[in-house]
C-alpha cells in the first residue's frame, strides 16, 4: 500500500516533469544579460627589480659550513619542494610529516571542501528549476448540507471517503539580468580564495618547520660550543685564585673573572628555554602535543653541518609575484568576490520573473492515479522593485565601496608581497658578507689557539695565557654559528617571499 503511490507518483510524473522543463528551459536560455562589471585581474606590479640598489647576481663565498657562494636565478616559477634544497633527510621527512598530519592544514582542507560544496548548493539551486514531488492522502467525509446542496441530497448521508494525491511542482526565477550568475559567480570566488587560502598554509607550514628546524640545530650547537666556553673560563677562574692567593693578581682582577663566568653560565638557562620552546613549537607543527617532542629522535639529529646552503636560488620578476604567492592570489579572489557583489546588488533593482507550474493527480483510489493528471496550473510573477527607502541603491554603493575596499587589500598584500622578497634578497647579501668576516675572525683565532698551544707546550707562555686564546676561538666559533643559521633562515624566506610551491 505505501510502496504503490511512489511507483504510479514516478511513472505518471516523468513526461509531465519532461514537458515543465523544456518550457522554464527555454525560458532560462532567453537570459542573457548579465548587470554589473565583468571582473579583470589588476595590472601587475610597474616595477622591473626587488630592490632600490642594483642586486649582485651572486654573494660573496667563505669557506667551512654554510659558506657557499649563492646566485641569483631568473625563472617563472620557483619550484616545488624547495626545502630539499638544504639536502637534509631529517628536515625533509619532518616538513612531510608536517604537511601530512597538521591541524592547520585539516583546518584549511575542511573550509576548501566547504566552499565547493557551498558552490555546489548554490549552482543546484540557481542554474535549474526546482522540481519536488509530493505524495499525500486525505481522509474526509462532506456534509451537502454545509455546502449548501441539502436539497439535492434528499437526507442521504455520505460516507467518509480516502483522497489520494500526487504532484510535481516546478518553479524557476528567470536570470534576467544576472543576479544568480553573478552570485554564483561570488560564491566561485570563495571557493578560488580557499584554495589559495589552502596553498598559503601548506606554504606557511613548510617554511615554518624548516625554520624551526634549522633554528633548533643553531640552538643545539650554541648551548655546546657556550658549555666548552664556560668550562674554558672556569679554568682561568681556578688559575686566577691561585694567583690571587699567592699575591700574584689584585682581588680586581680576580673579581673581573669571575664576573666573566657568571655573564657566560647566564647565558646558558635563556639558550636551553629557547631550544624546548623550539622543540615544543616543532611538534605542535607536526600535530604532536609538546610532551611528545622528548619521543622525536629526528629532532636530536638535527645538525647545523649537515644542511647545505642552496647554490642557485631561484628569483622571479616582480610583475610574476601576484601569480605565484598564495596569499596574493588569495585577496585576488576576494576582490573577484566583490566584483560579482556588484552585479548582484544592481541586478536586484531590475524586475523579477518568476515562473511555476504544477501537475497533480487526485483520486480515491490508489489504482486510478495511473490514469494521469487531472490537476494542473502555470503561472508566471513579475516583480519590480518600486520604493525601498532606497534600501537597494544604497546595497549597490555599499557593494562599490566594498570593491574599493578589497582592491586596496590587494594592492597592499602585493607590495607586501615585494617588500618581504626585497628584505629576504637584501638579509642573504648582507648575511654572506657578515658570515665571511665571522669566518675570518675564527679562522684567526683558531690559528693564534695552536700558536698558542706550541709556546705553552714549549714553555714560552703560561696556561692562562692558552687558556684566553681557547676562549677567543670558541667564542669567534659561536658568532660564526649563529651568522651560519641565519643565513640558512633567511634563505628558507626567500622561498617563502617567492610564493614556492610546497
Amino acid at each position: 500500500m505505501c510502496s504503490a503511490p511512489a511507483v504510479v507518483f514516478h511513472r505518471a510524473a516523468c513526461r509531465s516533469t519532461a514537458l515543465w522543463l523544456a518550457v522554464f528551459g527555454t525560458g532560462a536560455a532567453l537570459c542573457a544579460c548579465t548587470v554589473g562589471p565583468d571582473f579583470h585581474r589588476p595590472d601587475a606590479a610597474g616595477v622591473s627589480s626587488y630592490t632600490a640598489a642594483p642586486l649582485a647576481a651572486s654573494t660573496v663565498a667563505t669557506d667551512g659550513p654554510g659558506g657557499a657562494a649563492q646566485h641569483f636565478v631568473p625563472t617563472d616559477v620557483p619550484g616545488d619542494g624547495w626545502w630539499r634544497a638544504f639536502g637534509s633527510p631529517v628536515l625533509n621527512a619532518l616538513v612531510q610529516q608536517a604537511l601530512d598530519d597538521s591541524p592547520t592544514l585539516a583546518q584549511a582542507r575542511a573550509k576548501l571542501d566547504e566552499a565547493q560544496q557551498d558552490y555546489r548548493a548554490q549552482a543546484g539551486g540557481t542554474l535549474w528549476p526546482q522540481v519536488d514531488a509530493n505524495l499525500s492522502t486525505t481522509r474526509a467525509r462532506i456534509d451537502p448540507e454545509a455546502l449548501g446542496f441539502g436539497q439535492l441530497a434528499q437526507g442521504r448521508t455520505f460516507p467518509p471517503f480516502t483522497l489520494y494525491s500526487a504532484q510535481v511542482t516546478v518553479s524557476y526565477t528567470l536570470d534576467l539580468f544576472g543576479a544568480n550568475r553573478r552570485a554564483l559567480e561570488a560564491v566561485a570566488a570563495q571557493v578560488d580564495y580557499q584554495q589559495y587560502e589552502f596553498e598559503a598554509a601548506r606554504l606557511t607550514v613548510a617554511g615554518n618547520v624548516v625554520t624551526a628546524a634549522i633554528r633548533r640545530a643553531s640552538l643545539a650547537r650554541q648551548i655546546t660550543l657556550t658549555e666548552a666556553l664556560l668550562a674554558n673560563q672556569m679554568q682561568q677562574l681556578d688559575i686566577a685564585e691561585r694567583r690571587y692567593r699567592a699575591g700574584g693578581i689584585s682581588e680586581v682582577d680576580l673579581l673581573s673573572q669571575r664576573t666573566l663566568v657568571q655573564q657566560t653560565r647566564a647565558t646558558l638557562p635563556p639558550l636551553r628555554t629557547q631550544l624546548a620552546q623550539t622543540d615544543h613549537q616543532l611538534a605542535i607543527y607536526l600535530g604532536r602535543a609538546p610532551a611528545e617532542s622528548t619521543a622525536m629522535p629526528e629532532l636530536a639529529a638535527l645538525d647545523l653541518d649537515t644542511l647545505v646552503l642552496p647554490a642557485d636560488l631561484p628569483l622571479t620578476l616582480p610583475s610574476t609575484l601576484a601569480q605565484q604567492r598564495p596569499d596574493i592570489r588569495a585577496s585576488e579572489a576576494l576582490l573577484h568576490q566583490a566584483s560579482a557583489n556588484i552585479g548582484v546588488a544592481t541586478a536586484n533593482l531590475y524586475p523579477r520573473i518568476t515562473l511555476s507550474g504544477s501537475a497533480a493527480t487526485e483520486r480515491i483510489s490508489v489504482s486510478d492515479l495511473l490514469t494521469g493528471f487531472n490537476v494542473w496550473n502555470f503561472g508566471a510573477g513579475l516583480t519590480q522593485p518600486l520604493f525601498h527607502g532606497g534600501e537597494l541603491l544604497a546595497r549597490k554603493h555599499s557593494s562599490e565601496a566594498a570593491y574599493q575596499a578589497a582592491l586596496a587589500v590587494y594592492k597592499q598584500t602585493v607590495l607586501q608581497g615585494l617588500q618581504q622578497v626585497a628584505d629576504a634578497l637584501r638579509a642573504l647579501d648582507q648575511d654572506a658578507i657578515a658570515l665571511q668576516a665571522l669566518d675570518a675572525a675564527q679562522r684567526s683565532a683558531q690559528h693564534s689557539a695552536g700558536i698558542a698551544g706550541q709556546r705553552y707546550a714549549a714553555g714560552g707562555i703560561s696556561q692562562l695565557t692558552l687558556l684566553d686564546t681557547q676562549r677567543q676561538a670558541l667564542q669567534t666559533g659561536l658568532d660564526r654559528t649563529k651568522a651560519a643559521a641565519q643565513r640558512y633562515a633567511d634563505t628558507a624566506a626567500l622561498y617563502q617571499a617567492l610564493g614556492a610551491r610546497p
